[in-house]
């Protein structure tokens, strides 16, 4: 019997100074991966700091979540930006959440872009590639977190790093096998019954049924919940009971 194995990861440490965005804490009482912002779209230094110890006492492996320089917009909004912009800022960025883990005594195990810079990368070869190479050369073990079947999944593997093909379970995907975007109707999901199934189905089958109503062939690795979703916890808490009872293993990319 094949064994099923998928990794939970939510995007936290996104407050900053007054402002307080999600439910970190809780969550990461069940995620194995937690990707922190840094300082660009979201976080600062102290809530990096504080989101870095959270998780390492809770044994969650922790990843850079760069995003574009776009505070008020939380980084959701689309950017003119060259390459080489994009590798110097996703390395600065790395660097900053690099510098935590080391005061906290623990280290990175991976890196995700966020919002815009994801969506772009998952299109676009060259901003794909220059997250790649910026990841690669600050540290060639790290993983990177991309979109299943994505042109930065494909990036990654031309820099020689290891991936892992990420899933939404919040979201909707497009024929093509892209998010909906976050301006049409339907591409939130806000059962958390349905996300788990739909989940279930792509860690399982290797399908996620688009907006059209086709069944799209997808890959999981990783499955991704958003942080400042106001039912973050509520959702991460129903996936991993509802995969764990489907004898799926919730396990964190990277550990054998």
């Amino acid at each position: 019997m094949m064994a099923y194995e998928v990794d939970l990861n939510s995007d936290l440490g996104e407050s900053f100074g007054a402002y307080t965005i999600g439910q970190d804490e809780q969550v990461l009482n069940y995620v194995t991966s937690a990707n922190i912002a840094c300082g660009y779209h979201g976080g600062d230094h102290n809530v990096m700091s504080r989101t870095v110890k959270m998780a390492a006492e809770k044994g969650v492996g922790i990843g850079a979540h760069p995003g574009l320089p776009d505070l008020i917009g939380f980084g959701r909004r689309l950017m003119q930006v060259d390459p080489e912009d994009v590798y110097h800022f996703v390395l600065y960025q790395i660097g900053a959440l690099a510098a935590f883990a080391r005061a906290h005594k623990t280290e990175l195990n991976h890196v995700k872009p966020h919002g815009a810079l994801y969506n772009m990368a998952s299109r676009d070869p060259e901003i794909a590639l220059a997250i790649a190479e910026a990841v690669y050369h600050f540290d060639p073990q790290l993983i990177l977190f991309g979109l299943a079947g994505s042109e930065l999944v494909k990036a990654g593997r031309q820099a020689g790093l290891k991936v892992a093909e990420e899933v939404f379970a919040d979201r909707t995907y497009q024929p093509d096998g892209t998010l909906t975007p976050r301006t049409q109707p339907h591409a939130m999901i806000h059962d958390p019954e349905e996300a788990a199934q739909r989940v279930a189905r792509m860690v399982l089958e290797g399908k996620v049924q688009a907006v059209d109503g086709t069944d799209i062939p997808i890959k999981a690795d990783t499955v991704c919940v958003h942080g400042d979703s106001p039912q973050a916890l509520l959702f991460v808490q129903k996936l991993r009971d509802s995969l764990t009872k489907q004898g799926i293993h919730i396990k964190r990319v990277g550990t054998s």
